[in-house]
């Protein structure tokens, strides 16, 4: 196992949605017993493993499942569709004993209506716990809604409670009500929360939207999109796919600007107590969902680097255009923005976003962005996430509207229908049930899950999840790739290639990534030679390096170990690769 107080810039995490993940008892759920049967092939402790160092979970604790474990009747047990404390403990112990750090799901903007908080908080005007959620009277004779507030799935905020005359707040499903959290007794009711979990032995926590916590004060109604202020910093509309630019231009569905109800200051001192809270336990650590089209904004839940979050992902990248160009400036731009002691992570996929490969396409040159995006998430400076499945290039599944579940996906949306077509289950094999379930599945398999699944990819030696294991396990070997410097290379460099450089103690590696599908040659400069072959995308005709020039082919991506100079130094790196 990873350990110091820094373990986990050193990881690759690995996000489990648990009920995609694997089923041990035919329910067609996953559960917590099916993921420790699986815990081998993400960590043996060998090559022939996928080599990953930690595992968010996406949450597992008892609740309705209006939004599918984003709403939590109870923070202190695990739900019984996935398994119980005894089962977690289990796979803390087994996780921990093959090396893999557990990180949960802290969902705290809000919890569920039928949380006893809640359910107290409901029951009369003057209950004790009626300020730990966020309670309004109507506006006038007709008692409309407070303000113009908007939540982030469809719909207004405010919801009328018929027996108390009041709106509760809720900035996404009705039956996710906001806690209040300029209440003192909420922090505590958390941080014992935290504290349950750190106690029982999970690793750290993800955050699920930290930067809706907490809301102004004097309930102003946002303003309407088209007077939104320009923002220094802000991304470049052509760094963004044209979905994402069409929804700034427009401001869909909502037309407003979420001024008001995010982002507010009073979120950084919520934040800094979370953190004391962890630094009270050895080795913990926090990665936050935070969210703004301002990367500034975003960068400054690290606080001075080292007293907020401990990283946050950089969203910014997963929402690319296909441009060498567009990932190089939002690479640079984090790196601008972050505090000096603060560290980077990015991912591509989650359970919220459509699926890279999908996203991403290319046809039937699929499959070799995956490995360029791959490449480049695990040679990047910071610490990298793969969504479950990404190993292996699960896509994205268009489910017909009647087999859709996600309450986002139930209603008109202009971009999307919904979330589930990301949240399939684990394609294990070509089997029915995809070697995920012995039962019917809670979802259907994807259409390529005969042949794209992990028992398929094992037996291939080219195949995308035998790519994953060697670059993650040839991460592990070279310092450079974890913790060194990065610097990116434009001298010489077509505009369709990305080139940067990895640099610690005693060690440069140059990655190389042609975004193009042209066979590109490049002219490395003197300062970069002699250099060596350690890992191509492309396996059967891998990259060609010489003394002075590189040659890429459609699509690839390699590493190159910049300055060896001896013939001993040159085998023992052929041995290592």
């Amino acid at each position: 196992m990873l350990t110091g107080a820094d373990w986990w810039k050193k990881a690759v995490f690995y996000q489990i949605y648990p009920r995609s993940f694997k089923d041990s008892n035919g329910d067609g759920i996953g559960d917590l017993a099916g993921i420790i049967e699986k815990l081998d092939y993400l960590n043996d402790g060998t090559p022939d493993s996928l080599g990953i160092d930690a595992i968010w979970f996406s949450p597992f604790f008892k609740g309705p499942e209006h939004d599918f474990g984003y709403d939590i009747a109870d923070y202190c047990d695990i739900d019984p569709r996935f398994g119980t404390l005894a089962d977690f403990d289990r796979l803390v112990a087994e996780a921990h004993r093959r090396g893999i750090r557990v990180m949960l799901d802290l969902v705290v903007n809000h919890s569920s209506s039928e949380h006893p908080w809640f359910k107290e908080s409901r029951s009369s005007r003057d209950n004790p716990k009626r300020d730990w959620y966020i309670w309004r009277d109507g506006v006038g004779p007709r008692r409309r809604p407070p303000n113009n507030w908007r939540n982030h799935f469809f719909g207004p905020s405010w919801t009328w409670d018929e027996a108390t005359e009041q709106y509760y707040l809720h900035s996404f499903l009705s039956q996710q009500p906001d806690l209040n959290w300029f209440n003192p007794a909420v922090r505590r009711a958390v941080d014992d929360v935290v504290r349950f979990w750190l106690d029982r032995g999970a690793d750290g926590f993800r955050l699920d939207v930290p930067h809706v916590y907490c809301k102004d004060e004097q309930f102003r109604s946002n303003p309407p999109f088209y007077r939104r202020a320009k923002v220094e910093q802000k991304m470049p509309f052509g760094d963004r796919p044209l979905t994402i630019t069409l929804f700034y231009l427009f401001g869909l569905p909502e037309f407003q600007v979420k001024l008001f109800n995010q982002h507010h200051p009073e979120t950084h001192l919520v934040l800094q107590e979370f953190r004391r809270t962890l630094d009270e336990y050895p080795e913990k650590t926090s990665i936050g969902e935070v969210v703004s089209e301002n990367s500034q904004i975003t960068a400054s839940y690290y606080g001075s680097g080292s007293d907020e979050l401990h990283m946050n992902f950089f969203f910014e990248l997963a929402h690319c255009r296909w441009k060498a160009g567009a990932f190089r400036r939002c690479v640079e731009r984090w790196e601008r923005l972050l505090p000096e002691e603060a560290w980077p992570a990015y991912t591509f996929s989650n359970h919220d976003i459509v699926r890279a490969i999908s996203r991403f396409g290319g046809g039937r040159d699929a499959d070799a962005r995956a490995r360029l995006l791959a490449l480049m998430l695990l040679t990047l400076r910071g610490t990298p996430f793969i969504y479950y499945g990404e190993e292996i290039g699960m896509k994205e599944v268009r489910l017909p509207r009647r087999l859709l579940l996600d309450p986002v996906g139930k209603k008109w949306h202009p971009f999307h229908r919904g979330r589930d077509g990301c949240r399939t289950p684990m394609q294990w094999s070509g089997e029915p049930g995809g070697g995920f379930s012995a039962g019917e599945p809670w979802l259907p398999l994807g259409p390529e899950s005969e042949r794209r699944n992990v028992a398929v990819q094992e037996n291939s030696a080219h195949s995308l999840l035998q790519f994953y294991r060697k670059a993650i396990w040839l991460r592990k070997e070279r310092p450079a790739l974890i913790t060194g410097s990065y610097r990116s290379v434009v001298e010489g460099v077509p505009g369709d290639c990305y080139l940067y450089l990895r640099e610690s103690e005693g060690q440069k590696l140059l990655v190389a990534l042609n975004f193009s599908a042209r066979r590109r040659e490049l002219e490395l400069p003197q300062k970069y030679l002699p250099s060596r072959m350690l890992l191509s995308t492309d396996s059967p005709r891998p990259a060609k390096a010489n003394a002075r020039s590189l040659s890429l082919g459609r699509y690839e991506g390699c590493i190159l170990e910049v300055g060896v100079r001896s013939s001993q130094e040159g085998a023992l790196l052929a041995r290592s690769s």
